[in-house]
């Protein structure tokens, strides 16, 4: 039997990277999660790294040398936002995959597999969209927050304005708009002011942690 394939999860929310983690878990003999980074460069000696893109930087903004840091390691985007031109910006700027959040497990896991194994995975055209709340956890889901009504709800905390927003999530700025509504709506405030502030009580402000699987591998 092959050894597992080593993988850190990369994200700045450590609920986010503890859901990635979670999810590949029942898949521990192809996949070894050994790092979970919140802000953090990778450490670990890791064969891929999947960058999950909730909340932040995307497409060609991606620091991948900074991710790599020097290692062999490959990097996988991990994101909502399929759009072709924002797949590709990835792949130039040397991403060796880009898969989507909505797919399911084992899925991913092959992904993951056949990145390893040299090649280049991208969504295929049927990929589920953002707009179908999936595997994985988010800051305010046990709030009822979708996963973009989150994201958003993130950026608003970190102070982004809401064309800024936009711009990091690839989405239109009437989307953005309708987002903070819903948002909004769910978490019972109606101004930017207020989401902050719910925002910074309820884990939307970006973590700083790293979590290291120091326990031998065969």
């Amino acid at each position: 039997m092959p050894s597992p394939i080593r993988v850190a999860v990369v994200n700045d929310y450590e609920i986010v990277v503890a859901g990635v983690a979670a999810m590949l878990a029942p898949h521990h003999d192809r996949i070894s999660i050994v790092e979970l980074s919140s802000g953090l460069p990778v450490l670990s000696d890791v064969d891929v790294i999947l960058y999950d893109t909730f909340g932040q930087i995307q497409g060609d903004g991606v620091d991948l040398e900074d991710l790599v840091d020097g290692s062999d390691a490959r990097v996988v985007i991990f994101s909502w936002n399929l759009q072709p031109e924002l797949v590709r910006a990835a792949i130039e700027r040397g991403a060796a995959g880009y898969l989507s959040k909505g797919l399911p497990a084992d899925e991913i896991v092959a992904g993951l597999e056949a990145v390893h194994n040299g090649e280049t995975v991208t969504p295929r055209e049927s990929a589920p969209s953002a707009d179908r709340d999936t595997t994985g956890e988010w800051p305010g889901r046990e709030h009822g927050l979708t996963a973009r009504e989150s994201e958003v709800l993130a950026l608003i905390t970190q102070g982004l304005s809401n064309q800024e927003i936009a711009d990091r999530t690839y989405l239109s700025i009437n989307s953005v708009k309708t987002y903070i509504r819903t948002g909004y709506r769910k978490i019972g405030v109606g101004r930017r002011s207020q989401a902050v502030a719910w925002g910074m009580r309820h884990g939307f402000a970006p973590d700083r942690m790293r979590t290291i699987d120091t326990s031998p591998t065969a």
